[in-house]
């Protein structure tokens, strides 16, 4: 792990909602209810806010809109280099943002986020297969 991304580990060891994983090619990814929060990608830390909060942090040039990688930027994530801000800091609000559940809406108004779908819907289920008896 590198050095910068683990004292944001470190604070949240004792919170079991929260997981370590891997995703856009870093193994340093925070979530909570199987929501992203916070990643270090590029050396950089990247974490999800509110639109206005990640407006508020690049207008004060404490970092930059988020880029995965296809020229779209992420309206609710942002890059922090390192010392620009407090990392663990920023870290902890970014876990009590997605832990809210709280997406915002096109319109800007927060909305419920919506339940997951089951696995497979009902019309696409295979009924369950017969088994051959043995004659013993």
């Amino acid at each position: 792990m590198p050095v910068s991304f683990a004292p944001i580990v470190s604070a949240f060891a004792r919170d079991r909602s929260v997981m370590r994983g891997k995703m856009f090619s870093s193994s340093n990814v925070l979530s909570v209810n199987q929501k992203i929060f916070a990643m270090l990608v590029k050396g950089k830390l990247v974490v999800k806010l509110p639109k206005e909060r990640v407006d508020e942090l690049v207008a004060a040039r404490a970092g930059t809109y988020f880029d995965p990688g296809h020229g779209r930027l992420m309206k609710q994530w942002i890059s922090i280099p390192a010392g620009k801000v407090n990392w663990v800091s920023v870290a902890w609000e970014a876990h009590r943002f997605v832990r809210a559940g709280k997406v915002a809406s096109r319109t800007g108004q927060p909305r419920a986020v919506a339940m997951a779908r089951p696995a497979t819907r009902p019309e696409n289920r295979q009924p369950p297969r017969k088994v051959p008896s043995s004659d013993r």
